[in-house]
This record gives structure tokens, C-alpha cells and sequence, in this order.
């Protein structure tokens, strides 16, 4: 039966019960957080209302959403309720590795920020954030996204504040910082993190990172000790040890013989493959390489990542491309869990309070992310162009179902059944699924279109 017939496009999209079956899975592993059934059936609730299609995810939006006649309940459960986030924190982790473990998974360490008013706010202050792209006033947390080639999502992350609170106890005192707090940069952020991830039993093989993680040399030393390769960003002036001395990256790109290129795709992108031109330069080390990459369109784009493969690992371009191309799987989720969990929806001051709300916000985009995995496991990708000259095929299939799209089903399907009769809501779900089938196929079509005309400027 092809793809085309609507009874096989609606039992191949979803299984309304696989979210509720996922939802309730990570619900019950985080359970034991919780010393007492109310904060338990709170922190649900508090799922529930990220996971649901209101705009702005703040305490009053999700009381909201959940009933309560004041935001009394979710305040308390971010504020002074009594549980242990870390658990939290760790039972996600497992989630996440248990549905998309893979022995040849990235690390990507990254940070983003979340623009605020006033001064107040834990950790708020004058800083530059890629969010807005620009020094503004702002707090700016490190996060690590497990990427795997069956998918990925956010399993750790540390709040980074600035040296200058340092010398102000009173206003740490107020922003609820640990007794214990230490200054810490942000690589040494990012290898608290990994220390936990590793500590934990987790197998990675790669980190991926950008410039502010490429730089640091004890970051570099960290990952080396555990034996874990890395391909971390670097700036045009970064120093690289080669036989003969020390270059900058971009003096040794000029040196890059023609022949040296090779043009390779880095992963898909959303209007097609991510196509480069890729060099790779020997250093001093044997199982240390510059990789360069240099903009198809605008050959004066570069961009240069310091690598390292242990020992008993291919050292090859194709590798390492790869790993480079995993690196934007952070951004994606940055993208998803602010656009459809509100991970910076928080309108919280105190650390324990926007720890408690990122740590949810990982959990709701965790459970979007194993969905998505489990559906594209189930269901074969759409058809793509081999080259520019291929003729349109009959059936372009069905695009990979998205978080965004899993997060839409997931509330449909659990707000209808509270309001309807159960032969209603079975109809609502199945024209739900009938339109989502639909711009799925629609969104294949589109995409065909798009890699054929990106291969033919390639």
C-alpha cells in the first residue's frame, strides 16, 4: 500500500499512546525526588504545562493551565518545596541515554544566555550572549546536549556567574548562591559537567565545542585523560604547534595547497546538505590536526577546529567532519527547548528557582526528543536527491517527525480526552494525525525541491 493512501499515512505517523507511555515513563523515574505526593503532582503539572501550547511558560501561565486558582503551587515548587533536583537532573540523563546510547556519541558543550532587566536575578549581569549577539544585560548558563545518530537533547547544565560577585557576599547571600559558591570560567563549567556525565557510566567517544571551549588548554588536557576525542573551535588566531614552530590557523589555511580541499557534507541542514570545502593540517602531535573549513559560496569564510583522535581511533577528514557537523545539535536544542518547553520563560531570582525550572525544561525536551527517536526508528526517512539532475519521484514520502510536531500531538492528544466524549476525542485525534500527515508530506516535497537545488550550486 503506498504512502499516499490515508489509512497507512495515519497509522504511520504516531501512536497517540507512545507520548502518554514516555511522558509517564520519566515522570515515574523522577518520582523518588520527591519526598511527598503534593510537590510530586506539582512537578507533573509543571510538565504538563511546558509540554502544552501556551505561549509564555512562567509560574503564573502554568497555574494556570493546570487548575490551580493561584500560582501558589508552582511557586512553591520552585522556590521552597522539598526535593532534590540533582536526582532530577540524573534521572533525565538515564532517560535521555537509555532511548539514544550509542558508542560513537558527542558531547557538545555550549552555552546560551536569557536577556534580563534589573539586577536581581542569580547570576545577572553585563555579558556577552549569542542569544542577543551583543554585550547586554543578561545570565548565561553552559549546557551539554548528548547527540547520538538516533538523536539528542540536553542532560546537564551550570549556571555561570560572573568573577565580580566574588567580592559581594550580600548579594550572593540574596541570589540564593551555595554557601560553597567558587568562581568558575566557563570550560571549567563545562568540565564539571562532563566529570558528572563520565562519573555516571555514560559512554562518549567525542566532545564537540565552540571557541570559548577550543581555548582552554585544561579542558584540552581533561578530555585527552579520559580518552575522548574532540573537534572544539578555535579562533583565526589560534597558536598551532607544527614541526616547523608555531602558526596562527589562519596563516597556516594560506598555505593549504589547492589539492589539499575536499568537499565534503558535514550533516543535513534544513534547505539541504551542509556542504564545505575541509583541509586538515598536521601538528607536532601525532594524534593532534588543525581541520579548516572554507565556505563553498564565499571562499573567505573560514573556520578552524583544534582536534584530537586517541590512540586506536581512525584519524581521517570524514571522521572528524562528522563530529564537527554534530556540534549544531546543541543549537537545535537551545532552539526547542526555548521555543517549545520555555526554557527562558523563567521570571524566577534565586538559584535554586531557575536551577529547578531548567532542570524541568531539560525533562520536557527529553521527552519530545525520545519520541521523536522512537517514530524515526519505526518509520523509513524520506526520499532525497542523489543529484541535481534526478527527476521528482512518485512519493516523496514523509519528513521525520519534529519536536515541535511531537510537542503538538502530545497536547492535543492529552487535552481532548479531558474535555469530550472518548468517540469524539478518538475522531479529533485522527484529523489531528490526518494534517499532520499531510504537511509532513508536504514539508518532503519542499525539501526534495530544496537539496536538488542546493546540489546543483555544489
Amino acid at each position: 500500500m503506498r504512502n499516499q493512501d490515508p489509512e497507512t499515512a495515519v497509522a504511520a505517523i504516531v501512536e497517540p499512546e507512545l507520548l502518554e507511555r514516555k511522558f509517564t515513563e520519566l515522570t515515574s523515574a523522577i518520582a523518588g525526588a520527591f519526598g511527598r505526593v503534593e510537590p510530586r503532582k506539582a512537578a507533573t503539572g509543571y510538565l504538563r504545562g511546558l509540554l502544552s501550547e501556551i505561549p509564555r511558560k512562567t509560574c503564573w501561565d502554568l497555574s494556570k493551565y493546570a487548575g490551580h486558582m493561584t500560582p501558589d503551587v508552582m511557586q512553591r515548587l520552585l522556590s521552597r518545596a522539598v526535593w532534590d533536583e540533582d536526582t532530577v537532573r540524573d534521572a533525565v540523563r538515564r532517560y535521555v541515554i537509555g532511548h539514544l546510547a550509542s558508542t560513537d556519541a558527542v558531547l557538545v558543550l555550549d552555552e546560551t544566555g536569557q536577556e534580563k532587566k534589573g539586577t536581581a536575578t542569580c547570576g545577572v549581569g553585563r555579558q556577552y550572549t549569542g542569544t542577543a549577539g551583543k554585550v547586554t544585560n543578561c545570565i548565561v548558563a553552559v549546557y551539554a546536549t548528548y547527540a547520538s545518530p538516533l538523536g539528542h537533547a540536553l542532560i546537564d547544565t551550570e549556571l555561570y556567574v560572573q568573577r565580580k560577585y566574588v567580592d559581594l557576599p550580600a548579594t550572593r547571600e540574596a541570589m540564593g548562591l551555595p554557601a560553597d559558591w567558587r568562581f568558575a570560567t566557563k570550560p571549567q563549567l563545562a568540565q564539571r559537567i562532563a566529570s558528572r556525565v563520565l562519573a555516571a557510566g555514560v559512554e562518549v567517544a567525542w566532545a564537540a565545542g565552540d571557541e570559548v571551549y577550543g581555548r582552554d588548554p585544561k579542558l584540552r588536557a581533561f578530555l585527552e585523560a579520559q580518552r575522548i576525542g574532540y573537534v572544539l573551535a578555535v579562533g583565526v588566531d589560534f597558536p598551532v604547534p607544527t614541526a616547523a614552530s608555531s602558526h596562527r590557523a589562519d596563516h597556516l589555511a594560506a598555505l593549504v595547497p589547492a589539492r589539499a580541499w575536499e568537499r565534503r557534507s558535514c550533516g543535513a541542514g534544513s534547505k539541504g546538505p551542509r556542504v564545505y570545502d575541509w583541509a586538515m593540517v598536521a601538528t607536532v602531535g601525532p594524534r593532534h590536526v588543525l581541520l579548516i573549513r572554507r565556505s563553498v559560496s564565499t571562499p573567505s569564510e573560514l573556520a578552524f577546529f583544534y582536534c584530537h583522535v586517541p590512540e586506536g581511533r581512525a584519524l581521517t577528514l570524514p571522521v572528524l567532519v562528522r563530529v564537527a557537523g554534530v556540534r549544531w545539535a546543541v543549537e537545535e536544542d537551545f532552539q526547542q527547548s526555548k521555543g517549545q518547553v520555555g526554557l527562558d520563560h523563567t521570571q524566577v531570582r534565586r538559584y535554586r528557582s531557575w536551577r529547578r525550572h531548567v532542570i524541568l525544561a531539560m525533562a520536557a525536551l527529553a521527552i519530545l526528543a525520545v519520541v521523536v527517536a522512537v517514530e524515526r526508528r519505526r518509520h523509513p526517512a524520506p526520499v532525497v536527491p542523489c543529484t541535481s539532475q534526478d527527476a521528482p519521484p512518485d512519493d516523496y514520502g514523509l519528513i521525520a517527525l519534529t519536536v515541535p510536531e511531537i510537542r503538538r500531538l502530545l497536547t492535543v492528544f492529552s487535552h481532548v480526552g479531558t474535555v469530550v466524549t472518548p468517540r469524539v476525542a478518538a475522531l479529533r485525534r485522527e484529523f489531528e494525525l490526518r494534517w499532520s500527515t499531510w504537511r509532513r508530506r508536504h514539508q518532503a516535497r519542499a525539501r526534495w525541491h530544496r537539496y536538488r537545488r542546493r546540489l546543483a550550486l555544489t
